[in-house]
């Protein structure tokens, strides 16, 4: 963790509960903070699945903070200021903030003063902050990146035990198999009642001795995340670069294993229902596997998120001739037809099924999450 930050924080071991995995961390971290019906902001577009991770078990709700296009989908304390205050004019307890830093889906970082005034926020309400930085080791491109952990160094008044930190070696290290996640929380209270509720997701001592001997290997970590890095920037840069020849652009990012893609111009509808019926379009007749931004709950209709680091290069060309065929195609109204269709280029839709029913027709994609848990609908 230390290393990942420039060596420019150091974590006590003492404060570390390890989990299964960052889905198990974010659900122990809500358990600790929160009752059944209390809430957390959370700046939107945000990850889909939190609903799954924050809410089923816990009976916590999401109150998401709108973030705009205009600014980049920057977090304002206006924003924030704004959905507190709504929350309380309805009676909802707001336990906390959460935030992702590096952002899923849009692989953007948050600057410094960015961070100190939602620390800042978050000190004056006397709610807790999650900072979730499972990505903060794909950072491939400047501005350097900076963690609540340091900020929170530099700040004399600061409330340090509602500070709380998500990460994992899923994403830094390409480790997701093996479900190593843990929460860094500055709260005496919540270490020891994270204790005793880690039993409900240990890392096996397999898993812990087989990952000590690879991360203590100075030289092999070191060399992964710079090369992570290079293939990463390298990647994103010809895919952008790709996909401007058809003036299609995306929001400027740094870090993550994704972009954020501006699609608004191909939307025959500006509403989210006109964002589903392209989606639908390019699922089907492109044949390319991208996640609508209602997914994610984005405030405005045509974005997309697309995955660019889990593929090899031939199928990034390959990605990229469907998309200027269709995108020409439209142009000149003419249907797309996709010749090439290779065995591994197979839709990786999630394993689990959706039930069409309880979802509205414009958040129905692969990544968007039930709205309630199964467990629930099963009684």
């Amino acid at each position: 963790m230390s290393k990942v930050r420039g060596g420019r924080v150091r974590f006590d071991p003492d404060r570390i509960l390890m989990s299964g995995g960052a889905t198990g961390a974010n659900e122990l971290i809500m358990f600790c903070l929160a009752d059944p019906g209390d809430a957390f902001l959370v700046p939107s577009p945000y990850y889909p699945a939190f609903v799954r991770d924050l809410c089923w078990r816990t009976g916590v709700q999401l109150i998401p903070v709108q973030c705009h296009s205009s600014n980049n989908f920057k977090i304002t304390r206006e924003a924030l200021e704004e959905a507190h205050k709504k929350a309380q004019e309805e009676n909802i307890n707001v336990k906390g903030l959460i935030i992702t830093n590096p952002s899923n889906p849009l692989g953007t970082t948050l600057e410094k003063d960015t961070l100190k005034s939602i620390v800042s926020f978050i000190n004056e309400n006397n709610i807790h902050l999650v900072c979730d930085e499972i990505y903060s080791g794909t950072v491939f491109n400047t501005p350097t990146y900076v963690s609540v952990a340091e900020v929170i160094q530099e700040m004399e008044e600061c409330k340090k035990d509602l500070i709380h930190i998500i990460y994992s070696l899923s994403k830094d290290m390409g480790l997701p198999g093996f479900r190593v996640g843990l929460v860094y929380s500055y709260n005496d209270e919540v270490v020891n009642c994270g204790r005793k509720m880690s039993s409900f997701g240990l890392v096996s001592s397999q898993t812990q001795h087989f990952l000590a001997a690879m991360l203590s290997d100075d030289i092999f970590v070191d060399k992964f995340l710079e090369e992570s890095s290079r293939r990463l920037r390298e990647r994103r840069e010809f895919f952008t670069k790709g996909l401007e020849k058809v003036n299609i652009t995306c929001l400027p990012s740094n870090a993550g294993l994704f972009f954020w893609m501006n699609l608004r111009g191909l939307l025959k509808e500006k509403t989210f229902e006109g964002e589903m019926k392209l989606w639908r379009l390019i699922i089907n007749e492109v044949k390319l596997n991208v996640s609508p931004g209602s997914a994610f709950n984005c405030s405005e209709p045509g974005w997309y998120r697309v995955c660019f680091a889990n593929m090899d290069h031939e199928t990034v060309e390959i990605a990229l001739r469907r998309i200027r065929a269709f995108v020409n195609g439209r142009e000149k109204g003419k249907t797309v037809e996709i010749k090439r269709w290779k065995s591994n280029l197979r839709l990786s839709f999630s394993s689990r099924r959706f039930d069409e029913n309880v979802m509205s027709p414009h958040m129905m994609s692969p990544h968007s999450p039930m709205p309630h848990s199964p467990l629930v609908r099963a009684t």
